[in-house]
C-alpha cells in the first residue's frame, strides 16, 4: 500500500504495473486474507500498524475486485481509470504539433504495438494497453525467469522507451506543466483533451 501511494506519485506507468500484479497476487491466494497474510504480509518487516494498514488495503481490494465481477480476470474500474486518463493523453499529445518528440517515440513503437495486436488476435484493445500488457508480460517472464529473444528485448526496450515518456508527461500534466498557456482561455484547452 505504501509502495502503491510511493509509484502512484513517482512514476505511473509502475505505479499501474504494481496494481495489475497486486491483482493477480490476491487471485493467486485465492481472495483468502489468511493466505494473503502469510504469503505477502508478513514478510514485510514493518510494524504491527502498518501491518493492519497493509490488510485493510488488501481487504478493500478483495471487495471490490469480487464487487466488480474481476474475480477471474480483467483489472479494477480505479486502474482502468489511470489507464484511459493516459490513452487522453497520449491522444493529446499526438495532436498537439508542440510534442514532435513524443510523436516519434509513439511511431517507433508502434510497428511493436501492431505485431502484439496480431499475435494477441485482438485489435479491440488499445495501443496503450497493448504496452502496458507487454511490459506486464515481460515482468512475468523476468519472474519466472523465462529467457526472451532478442527481438523481445529490443520490443520492450522501445515500449519502455515509449512508457516512461507518457509517463513523465502524464506527472508534468497532472502539475500543470506540460501544456504551455498563454492566457486564462488557452489554459482551459487541454482540459477538454481529457474528456475525448
Amino acid at each position: 500500500m505504501v509502495i502503491a501511494s510511493k509509484k502512484r506519485k513517482e512514476n505511473i506507468a509502475e505505479y499501474i504495473l504494481y496494481m495489475w500484479q497486486i491483482e493477480d497476487l490476491i487471485r493467486a491466494n485465492g481472495f483468502d486474507m489468511d493466505r494473503i497474510r502469510q504469503n505477502i504480509i508478513d514478510k514485510f518487516n514493518i510494524d504491527d500498524a502498518s501491518k493492519q494498514e497493509m490488510e485493510e488495503w488488501y481487504e478493500s481490494l478483495i471487495d471490490m475486485m469480487r464487487r466488480e465481477g474481476v474475480t477471474q480476470s480483467g483489472h479494477l474500474q480505479i486502474n482502468d481509470n489511470i489507464l484511459n486518463q493516459l490513452v487522453q493523453l497520449h491522444q493529446a499529445l499526438l495532436k498537439d504539433p508542440a510534442f514532435p518528440e513524443y510523436t516519434a517515440e509513439f511511431y517507433k513503437t508502434l510497428p511493436f504495438i501492431v505485431e502484439l495486436r496480431s499475435k494477441a488476435g485482438d485489435n479491440k484493445v488499445g495501443e496503450i494497453e497493448t504496452c502496458f500488457t507487454a511490459l506486464y508480460g515481460m515482468l512475468m517472464m523476468r519472474l519466472q525467469q523465462k529467457e526472451l529473444t532478442e527481438h523481445t528485448k529490443n520490443a520492450i526496450a522501445q515500449i519502455s522507451r515509449f512508457i516512461a515518456t507518457l509517463a513523465l508527461n502524464f506527472h508534468l500534466d497532472e502539475e500543470d506543466k506540460l501544456f504551455k498557456h498563454d492566457d486564462a482561455t488557452t489554459a482551459k484547452t487541454h482540459e477538454g483533451h481529457h474528456q475525448d
